[in-house]
Protein backbone atom coordinates (compact mmCIF):
# COMPACT_ATOMS: atom_id res chain seq x y z
CA UNK A 1 0.00 0.00 0.00
CA UNK A 2 1.12 3.50 -0.73
CA UNK A 3 2.44 5.44 1.69
CA UNK A 4 0.04 7.61 3.33
CA UNK A 5 -3.12 5.17 2.19
CA UNK A 6 -5.66 4.68 4.62
CA UNK A 7 -6.30 1.09 6.13
CA UNK A 8 -10.10 2.10 7.42
CA UNK A 9 -12.76 1.03 5.13
CA UNK A 10 -14.01 3.64 2.88
CA UNK A 11 -17.07 4.73 4.45
CA UNK A 12 -20.73 4.82 2.44
CA UNK A 13 -20.10 8.70 1.11
CA UNK A 14 -16.55 8.09 0.31
CA UNK A 15 -17.94 5.43 -1.65
CA UNK A 16 -20.01 7.87 -3.43
CA UNK A 17 -17.61 10.77 -4.03
CA UNK A 18 -14.40 9.31 -4.89
CA UNK A 19 -15.98 8.11 -8.36
CA UNK A 20 -17.77 11.31 -8.89
CA UNK A 21 -13.92 12.89 -8.11
CA UNK A 22 -12.76 10.92 -10.94
CA UNK A 23 -15.00 11.50 -13.25
CA UNK A 24 -14.97 15.31 -12.87
CA UNK A 25 -11.05 15.83 -13.91
CA UNK A 26 -10.87 12.48 -15.85
CA UNK A 27 -11.57 14.64 -18.97
CA UNK A 28 -9.49 18.02 -17.35
CA UNK A 29 -8.28 20.29 -20.07
CA UNK A 30 -5.38 23.00 -19.22
CA UNK A 31 -3.53 26.00 -20.14
CA UNK A 32 -0.31 26.83 -21.28
CA UNK A 33 1.39 29.71 -22.85
CA UNK A 34 2.34 29.58 -26.37
CA UNK A 35 6.44 30.05 -25.04
CA UNK A 36 5.98 27.45 -22.59
CA UNK A 37 9.25 25.08 -23.59
CA UNK A 38 5.81 22.44 -22.99
CA UNK A 39 3.59 23.85 -25.57
CA UNK A 40 4.82 21.00 -27.94
CA UNK A 41 6.31 17.30 -28.35
CA UNK A 42 7.45 17.69 -24.81
CA UNK A 43 4.39 18.07 -23.36
CA UNK A 44 3.66 14.26 -24.36
CA UNK A 45 6.38 13.10 -21.29
CA UNK A 46 4.14 15.21 -18.86
CA UNK A 47 0.39 15.00 -19.78
CA UNK A 48 -1.68 12.77 -21.81
CA UNK A 49 -2.25 12.49 -25.38
CA UNK A 50 -5.67 13.57 -26.37
CA UNK A 51 -5.73 16.33 -24.00
CA UNK A 52 -7.18 19.53 -24.62
CA UNK A 53 -4.70 22.34 -24.09
CA UNK A 54 -6.10 25.88 -24.52
CA UNK A 55 -3.65 28.12 -25.37
CA UNK A 56 -3.58 31.81 -23.56
CA UNK A 57 -3.12 35.14 -25.42
CA UNK A 58 -0.75 37.41 -22.59
CA UNK A 59 -0.08 40.73 -23.66
CA UNK A 60 3.46 39.86 -24.73
CA UNK A 61 1.90 36.95 -27.06
CA UNK A 62 1.98 37.54 -30.41
CA UNK A 63 -0.44 35.60 -33.15
CA UNK A 64 1.99 34.29 -34.89
CA UNK A 65 3.52 32.58 -31.84
CA UNK A 66 0.08 31.23 -30.63
CA UNK A 67 -0.48 29.91 -34.23
CA UNK A 68 3.05 28.18 -34.06
CA UNK A 69 2.18 26.77 -30.34
CA UNK A 70 -0.98 25.46 -31.74
CA UNK A 71 1.05 23.84 -35.05
CA UNK A 72 2.93 22.06 -32.56
CA UNK A 73 0.51 20.64 -29.88
CA UNK A 74 -1.43 19.43 -32.70
CA UNK A 75 1.28 17.84 -34.25
CA UNK A 76 2.27 16.11 -30.92
CA UNK A 77 -1.36 14.53 -30.88
CA UNK A 78 -2.83 17.28 -28.40
CA UNK A 79 -6.50 19.10 -29.32
CA UNK A 80 -4.94 23.01 -29.23
CA UNK A 81 -7.70 25.75 -28.39
CA UNK A 82 -5.96 29.03 -29.12
CA UNK A 83 -7.64 32.29 -26.97
CA UNK A 84 -8.65 34.58 -29.92
CA UNK A 85 -8.92 37.99 -28.43
CA UNK A 86 -10.99 40.55 -30.16
CA UNK A 87 -8.91 43.42 -28.88
CA UNK A 88 -5.76 42.33 -30.51
CA UNK A 89 -6.47 42.19 -33.99
CA UNK A 90 -6.07 45.25 -36.85
CA UNK A 91 -8.53 44.33 -38.88
CA UNK A 92 -11.41 41.85 -40.41
CA UNK A 93 -8.68 40.75 -42.66
CA UNK A 94 -6.21 39.55 -39.91
CA UNK A 95 -9.35 38.17 -38.30
CA UNK A 96 -9.99 36.14 -41.65
CA UNK A 97 -6.38 35.16 -42.29
CA UNK A 98 -5.38 34.09 -38.75
CA UNK A 99 -8.54 31.35 -38.67
CA UNK A 100 -7.85 30.15 -41.99
CA UNK A 101 -4.29 29.53 -40.78
CA UNK A 102 -5.57 27.78 -37.55
CA UNK A 103 -7.87 25.64 -39.27
CA UNK A 104 -5.83 24.89 -42.06
CA UNK A 105 -2.20 24.54 -40.26
CA UNK A 106 -3.65 23.44 -36.61
CA UNK A 107 -6.80 21.92 -37.69
CA UNK A 108 -8.45 23.60 -34.87
CA UNK A 109 -12.16 23.19 -34.75
CA UNK A 110 -12.73 25.21 -31.40
CA UNK A 111 -11.46 27.88 -29.97
CA UNK A 112 -11.86 30.52 -26.90
CA UNK A 113 -13.23 34.15 -27.98
CA UNK A 114 -12.68 36.78 -25.31
CA UNK A 115 -12.51 40.37 -25.19
CA UNK A 116 -8.24 40.65 -24.31
CA UNK A 117 -6.57 42.12 -21.62
CA UNK A 118 -5.49 45.07 -24.08
CA UNK A 119 -6.98 48.42 -22.38
CA UNK A 120 -7.42 50.18 -26.31
CA UNK A 121 -8.52 47.55 -29.20
CA UNK A 122 -6.02 48.15 -31.59
CA UNK A 123 -8.71 47.67 -34.33
CA UNK A 124 -12.10 47.24 -35.02
CA UNK A 125 -13.19 44.81 -32.58
CA UNK A 126 -13.73 45.85 -28.79
CA UNK A 127 -15.14 42.52 -27.86
CA UNK A 128 -15.71 38.94 -28.23
CA UNK A 129 -19.13 39.82 -29.54
CA UNK A 130 -17.65 41.71 -32.35
CA UNK A 131 -15.90 39.01 -33.64
CA UNK A 132 -18.79 36.32 -33.06
CA UNK A 133 -20.97 38.42 -35.67
CA UNK A 134 -18.36 38.49 -37.94
CA UNK A 135 -19.32 35.17 -39.94
CA UNK A 136 -15.36 33.78 -40.09
CA UNK A 137 -15.79 30.98 -37.60
CA UNK A 138 -18.43 29.37 -39.46
CA UNK A 139 -16.41 30.40 -42.75
CA UNK A 140 -13.70 28.16 -41.98
CA UNK A 141 -14.91 25.70 -39.67
CA UNK A 142 -14.64 26.37 -36.69
CA UNK A 143 -17.34 25.02 -34.92
CA UNK A 144 -17.07 25.01 -31.33
CA UNK A 145 -16.61 28.24 -29.61
CA UNK A 146 -16.17 28.62 -25.93
CA UNK A 147 -17.00 31.71 -24.37
CA UNK A 148 -15.57 33.41 -20.42
CA UNK A 149 -17.92 33.10 -17.62
CA UNK A 150 -17.58 34.75 -14.46
CA UNK A 151 -18.89 33.54 -11.64
CA UNK A 152 -17.03 36.15 -8.98
CA UNK A 153 -17.66 38.90 -11.55
CA UNK A 154 -15.37 40.87 -13.61
CA UNK A 155 -13.59 43.78 -12.10
CA UNK A 156 -14.49 46.32 -14.64
CA UNK A 157 -17.71 44.90 -15.56
CA UNK A 158 -20.96 44.66 -13.96
CA UNK A 159 -22.67 41.85 -12.90
CA UNK A 160 -26.00 42.62 -14.74
CA UNK A 161 -23.76 43.41 -18.04
CA UNK A 162 -21.76 39.99 -17.75
CA UNK A 163 -25.01 37.96 -17.57
CA UNK A 164 -26.78 39.77 -20.57
CA UNK A 165 -23.45 39.47 -22.85
CA UNK A 166 -22.81 35.67 -22.00
CA UNK A 167 -26.93 35.45 -22.84
CA UNK A 168 -26.27 37.27 -25.94
CA UNK A 169 -22.99 35.19 -27.01
CA UNK A 170 -24.77 32.03 -26.73
CA UNK A 171 -27.52 33.29 -29.01
CA UNK A 172 -25.89 34.39 -31.18
CA UNK A 173 -23.13 31.33 -31.56
CA UNK A 174 -26.54 29.09 -31.56
CA UNK A 175 -28.02 31.17 -34.57
CA UNK A 176 -25.05 31.02 -36.39
CA UNK A 177 -24.82 26.81 -36.26
CA UNK A 178 -22.09 26.72 -33.83
CA UNK A 179 -22.01 25.16 -30.54
CA UNK A 180 -21.65 27.36 -27.64
CA UNK A 181 -19.64 26.41 -24.38
CA UNK A 182 -18.93 28.49 -21.18
CA UNK A 183 -15.22 28.08 -19.59
CA UNK A 184 -14.84 30.06 -16.42
CA UNK A 185 -12.55 32.68 -14.20
CA UNK A 186 -10.85 30.61 -11.54
CA UNK A 187 -12.01 31.01 -7.93
CA UNK A 188 -11.23 29.36 -4.90
CA UNK A 189 -15.06 29.19 -2.83
CA UNK A 190 -17.14 26.71 -4.05
CA UNK A 191 -20.55 29.01 -3.45
CA UNK A 192 -20.44 31.39 -5.73
CA UNK A 193 -19.12 29.00 -8.56
CA UNK A 194 -22.05 26.64 -7.48
CA UNK A 195 -24.65 29.56 -7.36
CA UNK A 196 -23.38 31.09 -10.38
CA UNK A 197 -24.01 28.03 -12.17
CA UNK A 198 -27.88 27.19 -10.54
CA UNK A 199 -28.33 30.79 -11.95
CA UNK A 200 -27.16 30.20 -15.41
CA UNK A 201 -29.07 26.71 -15.24
CA UNK A 202 -32.50 28.34 -15.11
CA UNK A 203 -32.16 30.46 -18.44
CA UNK A 204 -29.91 27.98 -20.52
CA UNK A 205 -29.95 24.01 -19.04
CA UNK A 206 -27.98 22.45 -21.46
CA UNK A 207 -24.90 25.33 -22.54
CA UNK A 208 -21.71 22.61 -21.46
CA UNK A 209 -19.47 24.42 -18.84
CA UNK A 210 -16.27 23.85 -17.85
CA UNK A 211 -15.20 25.01 -14.55
CA UNK A 212 -11.87 26.69 -14.20
CA UNK A 213 -9.63 26.07 -11.20
CA UNK A 214 -6.08 27.44 -9.71
CA UNK A 215 -3.49 24.05 -10.66
CA UNK A 216 -1.72 23.61 -7.65
CA UNK A 217 0.84 26.69 -6.99
CA UNK A 218 2.20 28.56 -3.92
CA UNK A 219 -0.08 30.74 -2.28
CA UNK A 220 2.02 33.99 -3.25
CA UNK A 221 1.68 32.99 -6.78
CA UNK A 222 -2.06 32.13 -6.55
CA UNK A 223 -2.39 35.62 -4.68
CA UNK A 224 -0.90 37.91 -7.47
CA UNK A 225 -2.52 35.89 -10.31
CA UNK A 226 -6.16 36.54 -8.09
CA UNK A 227 -5.89 39.91 -7.60
CA UNK A 228 -5.13 40.42 -11.45
CA UNK A 229 -8.12 38.63 -12.55
CA UNK A 230 -10.58 39.80 -10.06
CA UNK A 231 -11.20 36.68 -7.62
CA UNK A 232 -8.67 38.43 -4.81
CA UNK A 233 -11.63 38.14 -2.45
CA UNK A 234 -11.72 34.66 -2.50
CA UNK A 235 -8.14 33.72 -1.60
CA UNK A 236 -9.47 33.81 2.17
CA UNK A 237 -10.15 30.43 1.09
CA UNK A 238 -7.08 29.12 0.73
CA UNK A 239 -5.21 31.18 3.79
CA UNK A 240 -7.75 29.89 6.96
CA UNK A 241 -5.35 27.86 9.28
CA UNK A 242 -2.14 29.50 8.23
CA UNK A 243 -0.05 32.20 10.19
CA UNK A 244 0.14 35.52 8.25
CA UNK A 245 4.24 34.88 7.40
CA UNK A 246 3.71 31.13 6.60
CA UNK A 247 0.93 31.53 4.38
CA UNK A 248 2.62 33.00 1.28
CA UNK A 249 5.15 29.39 1.49
CA UNK A 250 2.15 27.10 1.52
CA UNK A 251 1.66 25.00 -1.61
CA UNK A 252 -2.60 25.16 -1.83
CA UNK A 253 -3.87 22.51 -4.31
CA UNK A 254 -7.80 22.85 -5.82
CA UNK A 255 -8.66 19.12 -3.96
CA UNK A 256 -11.24 20.51 -1.17
CA UNK A 257 -13.02 22.55 -3.99
CA UNK A 258 -12.87 19.86 -6.86
CA UNK A 259 -14.26 17.19 -4.02
CA UNK A 260 -16.89 20.05 -3.20
CA UNK A 261 -18.16 20.37 -6.66
CA UNK A 262 -17.92 16.72 -7.43
CA UNK A 263 -20.61 16.46 -4.48
CA UNK A 264 -22.50 19.22 -5.38
CA UNK A 265 -22.73 18.40 -9.29
CA UNK A 266 -26.49 16.68 -9.62
CA UNK A 267 -28.03 18.95 -11.78
CA UNK A 268 -25.62 21.30 -12.03
CA UNK A 269 -24.14 19.77 -15.44
CA UNK A 270 -20.47 20.50 -15.18
CA UNK A 271 -18.89 19.52 -18.49
CA UNK A 272 -15.77 19.58 -17.24
CA UNK A 273 -12.53 21.19 -15.23
CA UNK A 274 -10.13 23.39 -16.02
CA UNK A 275 -6.84 24.14 -14.54
CA UNK A 276 -5.20 27.34 -15.24
CA UNK A 277 -1.65 26.61 -14.56
CA UNK A 278 0.34 30.11 -14.06
CA UNK A 279 3.18 28.25 -15.57
CA UNK A 280 3.43 25.22 -13.34
CA UNK A 281 2.06 22.83 -16.10
CA UNK A 282 4.11 20.05 -15.29
CA UNK A 283 3.53 20.29 -11.32
CA UNK A 284 -0.42 20.19 -12.56
CA UNK A 285 -0.28 17.73 -15.25
CA UNK A 286 0.97 15.42 -11.97
CA UNK A 287 -1.57 16.30 -10.28
CA UNK A 288 -4.56 15.59 -12.84
CA UNK A 289 -2.64 12.07 -13.62
CA UNK A 290 -2.75 10.98 -10.00
CA UNK A 291 -6.54 12.06 -9.50
CA UNK A 292 -7.89 10.26 -12.35
CA UNK A 293 -5.62 7.18 -11.24
CA UNK A 294 -7.16 7.40 -7.70
CA UNK A 295 -4.25 7.80 -6.20
CA UNK A 296 -6.09 9.88 -3.50
CA UNK A 297 -7.58 9.22 0.12
CA UNK A 298 -11.24 11.48 0.85
CA UNK A 299 -10.70 13.16 4.09
CA UNK A 300 -13.84 14.50 6.38
CA UNK A 301 -14.78 17.58 5.60
CA UNK A 302 -11.71 18.60 3.78
CA UNK A 303 -11.83 16.93 0.48
CA UNK A 304 -8.76 14.69 -0.53
CA UNK A 305 -5.32 14.31 0.03
CA UNK A 306 -2.74 12.99 -2.92
CA UNK A 307 -1.27 10.16 -1.88
CA UNK A 308 2.39 10.39 -1.82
Amino acid sequence: MARGASTAPPTPAEDELRPAIIELVDDASFEISARDPLAGEALRDVASAGSTVYIAFAPTDTHHGILAAAVRLKHAGFAPVPHIAARTLASFTQLNDYLARMAGEAGIDQALVIAGDVERPVGPFATSLDLLTTGLFEKHGIRHIAIAGYPEGHPRVSRAHLDVALLDKCRTIRERGLVPSVLTQFGFEAAPIIAWLRALRAAHPDIPVRIGLAGPASIATLAKFAVRCGVGNSLRALTRGHAAVARLLVEADPAALVATLAAADRGLGIAGLHFFTFGGVRRTSAWIAMVRGGAFDCMDGAGFRLRR
